[in-house]
């Protein structure tokens, strides 16, 4: 069993509180400390109440299901001894109403694009099912009820 701290610290700083009209920006620290500045989002709190440019919790959820896909599917390959090069995934997620009329991020798409050492691709179907595996492993994945869908794609950087 593994165990994992993140602290989460706001304080109101002398700003109104009532009327809710407080600035929603916070402080994420983990167990590593790490500090991340973090905020709700501006597509549910409106500026200057949030800030655009931290991290808001929904892409937090994006980003922690993307990158434990990537670090199971990195794992995978390389015991199967292909060679990654890059990956880059622009993951989405979508906020809308759950079958019980709930706001929840309810849609993540993952869009890994893998680049492969020329010659140590896989085929597109072995690559394909690497990250169906991925998914299966995947801790955050399998800790959700969020719908996860993949749609990879893969490239093999040019030999030199």
């Amino acid at each position: 069993m593994a165990k994992y701290i993140a602290t989460i610290s706001w304080s109101r700083d002398s700003q109104p509180f009532i009327d809710s009209k407080y600035k929603r920006v916070h402080q994420w620290k983990f167990d590593s400390g790490q500090t991340i500045r973090a905020s709700a989002s501006p597509n549910i709190v409106p500026t200057p109440l949030s800030d655009p440019s931290a991290v808001d919790p929904e892409e937090a959820f994006v980003a922690s299901l993307s990158s434990c896909h990537m670090l199971w599917f990195l794992s995978i390959v390389a015991k199967a001894g292909f060679v990654v090069e890059q990956y880059i995934d622009k993951a989405t997620g979508i906020l809308s109403e759950d079958e019980h009329g709930k706001q929840a991020i309810t849609q993540v798409t993952l869009f890994p694009h893998v680049i492969y050492k020329n010659g140590d691709a896989p085929s597109t179907e072995e690559h394909h099912n690497i990250h169906e595996h991925a998914d299966k492993k995947c801790f955050i994945s399998n800790s959700v009820k969020t719908n996860v869908e993949i749609e990879s794609s893969m490239s093999k950087k040019p030999a030199r």
